[in-house]
Parts: structure tokens; C-alpha cells; sequence
């Protein structure tokens, strides 16, 4: 493999690094109490005006949906060099993905309506999430079951006539304030094979029967387009919503997710560089006992672990994201459980060190570590808890020596007999 990277990534990489420091880095602050402030149930805003500005200023420049694999709807990436921009954007996680219309849920929900919507689904859909004029949100996890385990989901849609009939309980909706659609994984067809049950449907957020509830409050923050409650009340959408073939729903979220958790470690490792430079220049500033926390030795090791862990990290997954352009999604599932686990880990790990080499300081909204932790804590659970995909791991390497074990037990062939 070779992670070289071409010309033109470069180039697209600069001008992320030049447009983030001239636009994003200054308005962050602003942005985030913005979106809190503007985009809220009541008041029908997709982006808070400050964000606005950003992002049509970097849909002109031409820095806008890098996420998109081909070269109709988006720049034509593979998932490693797209990974590379993703490191960049990790570094203003919560602000710099919306400002190049790269942010979650709209990436992942924009790749599968791209590869299993109908053109009627690509007109009404697609279109306006790639050129920004509405949000998405994905209404799968349900707080009666275990969001781990989605062979568990109860919310139904029962087709009656020309109409999908759904009833049910989401939660942990992302994105569904100020969203226009929600693509709910639903039940349609509970007899079937535990993983054949599920279907995906796109619903209208003004559909009748679509109610959200609140937004979930995430260690004390329920602001801007938030993680929501939704209840589905004999919500009826027509049947030509259904996303992709009936009884699908898991292998498109399987599609929907594979390159979704590239992104996010990718995003990871972009907090982890942004964490480890302002924990270097603190360090250097910084004086106490007679010097510089630079020269303590303590401090020192949490540079040197940080910077061991957050280059491992990266070379890891982008062996993932490399693997799954090669051989597909499929073949890249152990590498891509692998990555969820250690960039999860890691960008925590990093970032609690940062805040702790910034004191008081570290803790305060005054700079951007505390939010990035808050924002980061939800990759040891979002897209797959660690424990889940520790135990996808587990199980492959258990099965492989399992298979090496029958493979040395079976007798040898009997040589052929000679006349």
C-alpha cells in the first residue's frame, strides 16, 4: 500500500488548512453558540447565518462535498485520500464538516440514497443535501431496546395501499432539528430472518404522525441540530419511500457505515493533531516550580504517548479505509472494528492529557478542548459501542484459528497404491 499522496489531494488539503484558518478558526466560537442559538425547534433554520456565510463561501471556492466517492456528485476520492481531508476537518469537529457540507448524518445518508435511491428519490433528496439547501437526520436507535443490537427493532411500517404506515419510538435521532427528512430504519416484515426484518424509508419531518418529542440532552447539551426523540404515530408516507428493496435495511446500513466510521476517526485523529499542538505551545508557555511545564517530565510523557498513539492511529486507519478501496467493504470489517476502538480510545486519551497540561483553563469553554471532549465522548458508543466491535474482532481471530485447528486435525490423503 502507499499513502503518498497525489497532487491534486495536496493541493485540496492546502486549501482546507488556509480556509479553515481564514474563515473557520475565527468564527468557531461564534458558530457554535450560534447554532444553539438559531437552529432550534421553533425556529425552522437549517445553519445559523454565521455558518451561512462559511459555507457558501466554501461552495464557491469549490471545497464541498468531498465525502461523495464519485466524480458526478462529488470530487471522485477514494476513501483514504478523503480520509486525509477528514483529518483536517477533525480539527473544529463540531464547526469545519458543516462549513464544507461534509458534516454527519448528511454524508452517510447522501452515499446510500446515491447508491440505492430511485431518480425520483436523487431529485427530491439528494440534490438539495448536496447543494446544501436542506439537512438530514437517521432515525434508527430506540430507547426500549439495546441500540447495539438493531435485530431488536420494534418500530413497524405496515404498507397499506400506496402508503407506508409507521409506528414506533426513535431516539438518538442525530441531526433532526431543523432537518427535511429522516431516513428510519423500521420493521416491515417482523417474521423474517433476524437480519432480513428491517427496511430504510425515507420520512418527510412535516409528515403527519412525525413528532419530535426533544432534543436529547448529551452531558448537559440539548442545542442546535441535536441527538432527538422522535415518536412515529400512524406517520404515512407513500411506498415509493422506501430506500433500496424491501427487507434491506442492514445491508444498507452496512454501506452507510463502513465508510461513516472512517470518517469519524479520521475526524478523531484531526482532534488529536489539534490537541497535541495546543498542549505543546501551553507547555512551552507555561511556567511552574521554577520552569517551563516543557521541562517536566511528567508533561513530557504525555506529549511523547500522544504523539506515539495518534501516528499508530492514523496509519491504522487509513490501512482500513485503504483496504476497504481494494477489496470492499466486506473484506475491510475487522480493520474497520479495529480503527472504531482506537481512535475512539485515543483522541480521549489525548485530549485529557491537553486539559490537564491547561489546568482550570483546560476545563472552561474558554478554548476549544473541553467542547472537543464532550464532542468526542460519543465515538465509544455512536456507529457501534467498543465492546460491539471488540467482539466482531475476537471472534475472527477465534474463528481463523478455529479453521487452522480442523485443517491440521484431517487425516492426510493416503498415497496412491502402485501395482
Amino acid at each position: 500500500m502507499d499513502f503518498d499522496l497525489s497532487p491534486r489531494v495536496i493541493e485540496l488539503r492546502d486549501r482546507i488548512r488556509a480556509f479553515m484558518d481564514e474563515h473557520v478558526y475565527p468564527a468557531e466560537a461564534e458558530a457554535l453558540r450560534a447554532l444553539d442559538e438559531e437552529v432550534t425547534v421553533d425556529s425552522g433554520r437549517t445553519y445559523p447565518e454565521v455558518l451561512v456565510e462559511i459555507r457558501e463561501r466554501a461552495h464557491s471556492e469549490g471545497l464541498w462535498n468531498l465525502f461523495m466517492p464519485d466524480s458526478e456528485h462529488g470530487v471522485g476520492l477514494t476513501n483514504w485520500e478523503y480520509g486525509v481531508l477528514c483529518e483536517e476537518m477533525g480539527r473544529s469537529p463540531a464547526i469545519a464538516p458543516m462549513a464544507f457540507n461534509c458534516a454527519a448524518p448528511d454524508t452517510g445518508n447522501s452515499e446510500i440514497i446515491a447508491e440505492h435511491g430511485t431518480e425520483e428519490q436523487k431529485r427530491h433528496w439528494l440534490a438539495p443535501l448536496l447543494d446544501g439547501e436542506i439537512r438530514s437526520c437517521f432515525s434508527m436507535t430506540e430507547p426500549e431496546v439495546a441500540g447495539s443490537d438493531p435485530r431488536t427493532l420494534r418500530t413497524r411500517a405496515e404498507l397499506d395501499g400506496d402508503e407506508w404506515v409507521i409506528n414506533g419510538h426513535k431516539w438518538f435521532t442525530s441531526g433532526a432539528v431543523g432537518a427535511s427528512v429522516a431516513i428510519a430504519m423500521v420493521v416491515t416484515n417482523p417474521e423474517a430472518h433476524p437480519y432480513a426484518r428491517a427496511s430504510m424509508i425515507l420520512v418527510p419531518t412535516d409528515a403527519p404522525g412525525f413528532e419530535l418529542v426533544r432534543p436529547v440532552p448529551v452531558m448537559g447539551h440539548d442545542g442546535g441540530p441535536g441527538h432527538c426523540e422522535i415518536r412515529y404515530t400512524d406517520c404515512r408516507v407513500p411506498a415509493e419511500n422506501l430506500l433500496g428493496p424491501r427487507q434491506a435495511g442492514f445491508v444498507i446500513a452496512q454501506d452507510r457505515l463502513g465508510p461513516g466510521r472512517i470518517h469519524h476517526c479520521m475526524r478523531a485523529i484531526g482532534t488529536c493533531e489539534r490537541a497535541i499542538e495546543m498542549m505543546c505551545k501551553r507547555a512551552n508557555e507555561r511556567e511552574a516550580f521554577g520552569g517551563k511545564l516543557a521541562e517536566k517530565q511528567f508533561v513530557q510523557d504525555f506529549i511523547a504517548k500522544s504523539r506515539i498513539e495518534t501516528e499508530q492511529a492514523r496509519l491504522l486507519t487509513l490501512n482500513a479505509a485503504w483496504r476497504m478501496d481494494t477489496y470492499g467493504k466486506k473484506e475491510a470489517r475487522r480493520e474497520i472494528s479495529m480503527i472504531k476502538v482506537v481512535a475512539a480510545n485515543v483522541v480521549m486519551d489525548v485530549l485529557d492529557r491537553a486539559i490537564q497540561v491547561h489546568g482550570a483553563l483546560g476545563m472552561s469553554d474558554d478554548i476549544p478542548l473541553a467542547g472537543m471532549w464532550r464532542f468526542s465522548r460519543m465515538l465509544k458508543v455512536a456507529d457501534g459501542p467498543d465492546e460491539v466491535h471488540k467482539m466482531v474482532i475476537a471472534r475472527r481471530e477465534l474463528n481463523r484459528w478455529a479453521k487452522e485447528g480442523e485443517a491440521a486435525e484431517r487425516p492426510a490423503p493416503a498415497a496412491p497404491v502402485r501395482a
